[in-house]
């Protein structure tokens, strides 16, 4: 036998002895089936600082780090009247993400839209009139054109063009 051939055969032995060790091992360690368990180590109660019955925090200009941001921004969609939140009647109540655009009709050479609202009642619309959150800027053949107020405090843009098609869908151009 030639020593290279050795070498080989001792570093093969190395390989199956490395891998076959842990294995046993492993076996050994696990519990037998129908042997009772230990119980888990208790977990060490950590006791927290408490703050003092007096303790308020000071913003100094800062929002507060525990209140949630969700939907607390104003829409502008409601108007408070003693604790109560009453919308507009109408066209001005609706809301831009509430519309569907119904039909698309031409009244003395302007368009003018029908659009239906989440009461299921049918408006008619033209460029200019006011909605709760928004204005009509453009009524065209196949879609009616909103200029919508964002009024999210984390969004750098204050309005958005929302184009609401009459066979379906919306387009948002920021």
């Amino acid at each position: 036998m030639t020593v290279l051939t050795r070498t080989r055969q001792l570093v093969l032995a190395c390989a199956v002895l490395a891998v076959a060790v842990p294995a046993t091992a492993q076996q050994k360690a696990a519990p037998k089936k129908g042997a009772p368990t230990p119980p888990p180590a208790p977990v060490k109660k950590v006791d927290l600082p408490t703050p003092p019955a007096n303790f308020e925090y000071a913003s100094e200009g800062r929002r507060d780090p525990f209140v949630n941001l969700v939907n607390r921004g104003d829409d502008g969609t409601t108007t408070k009247t003693a604790g109560a939140a009453v919308r507009a009647e109408g066209v001005p109540g609706l809301i831009t993400s509430e519309i569907s655009v119904k039909g698309i009709m031409q009244a003395r050479g302007a368009f003018v839209a029908m659009v239906s609202g989440p009461d299921r009642k049918v408006y008619t619309v033209r460029a200019g009139d006011k909605l709760a959150d928004g204005v009509i800027r453009a009524v065209t053949s196949n879609a009616v054109v909103i200029l919508q107020e964002v009024h999210d405090p984390l969004s750098l843009e204050k309005q958005r063009e929302v184009r609401k098609f009459l066979r379906g869908g919306e387009e948002v151009k920021k």
